[in-house]
């Protein structure tokens, strides 16, 4: 169970800090939800509270555990990804629905190179936004950063 003030990751929507508990009535049922509030877009997320494990909400990483993701950034060549751009956004979709943050790592790198060689498909440039999205709200909260630090911070590693 957590609690106000903890943060944590909501996958595909990445990372954010619970403000409150509220109870709402959703299709006549009274149900307990969380208030996320996330660091990108001053959005607020609703989380049922019986359904954090399902959903796969987790605390967020360490400094260490981030640091290794930056070095995911920094140092790993990139993937092999099919060059059709179907099978590529597919691909990649995958990495990013695993919850992985390495996963999600690897994509923004892979689609960032791409996109500095061709221009991506409209499809590729949403899936990479969403990527990064999810990426900097976390990094935001780990590193105490504001989102324009780690954003650059991301491209400088990759571009580096």
């Amino acid at each position: 169970m957590f609690e106000i003030g903890d943060k944590v990751v909501y996958p595909i929507h990445g990372a954010g800090i619970i403000v409150d508990v509220e109870i709402k009535e959703v299709l006549g049922e009274h149900r307990e939800y969380y208030i996320l509030q996330m660091p990108i877009n001053d959005m607020k997320v609703m989380i049922p509270v019986g359904n954090m494990k399902e959903v796969g909400v987790r605390e967020i990483m360490d400094q260490e555990e981030m640091d290794e993701v930056m070095e995911v950034l920094r140092n790993d060549p990139p993937s092999n990804m099919p060059k059709n751009w179907n099978r590529r956004y597919r691909f990649n979709m995958e990495r990013i629905k695993s919850g992985d943050l390495k996963e999600i790592a690897r994509v923004i790198k892979n689609l960032e190179l791409l996109d500095a060689q061709k221009s991506l498909s409209t499809g590729e440039r949403k899936l990479l936004n969403n990527a990064k999205q999810i990426l900097v709200s976390e990094m935001v909260l780990v590193y105490d950063k504001s989102v324009e630090e780690v954003t650059t911070g991301i491209l400088d590693a990759i571009l580096d």
